[in-house]
């Protein structure tokens, strides 16, 4: 007869195996999205462009887009933003606020010789409480950040800034 701990195990096991698929599909949902939602900004800019040039031609009024769509302009990172592919060129305020203060902790203690952290660590430089929904919150940001180039998971939850070839980050 198994034993009542080894049977706690087993189930602990399965759901630790739950979480993480689970957590994945989220990741994996959240990027899907900011996809979208980055198509569906290009698009109202393509139709404000559109509707400019078409005004612009002396089109009659009817075949015109509504005014608000032609003035619509990139705006700068606010929370909700989608966080970016990094590349060269792209400076650390491109991704949104939330994401920012997360680089700059891990900057700084890049600097002070500390090195990499955990998302607990992280979500204590924050100032955020120690419970695990914030620390979620945090891991599921440095995720994102790690997979779109702006940081480097060492070793599975433990981030660091990417090191840039001019000497900073």
């Amino acid at each position: 007869m198994p034993s009542v701990m080894g049977l706690i195990e087993e189930r602990e096991v399965v759901a630790r195996q739950r979480v993480e698929s689970l957590r994945d599909e989220l990741d994996r949902l959240v990027a899907e999205l900011e996809e979208a939602e980055a198509a569906r900004d290009r698009l109202v800019i393509a139709k404000g462009t559109v509707s400019e040039v078409l005004s612009e031609a002396g089109e009659p009024e009817d075949a015109q887009v509504s005014r608000d769509a032609r003035q619509v302009e990139p705006e700068p990172a606010v929370a909700g933003s989608v966080v970016p592919v990094r590349r060269e060129g792209l400076d650390v305020t491109v991704p949104p606020p939330d994401y920012q203060r997360i680089m700059h902790v891990l900057a700084d203690r890049e600097r002070s010789g500390e090195g990499s952290a955990i998302c607990r660590q992280l979500a204590d430089l924050l100032g955020l409480e120690p419970v695990p929904a914030k620390i979620e919150g945090v891991r599921s940001k440095a995720k994102r950040l790690a997979a779109r180039g702006w940081l480097v998971e060492d070793i599975p939850g433990s981030f660091s800034v990417v090191v840039s070839r001019g000497g900073g980050s």
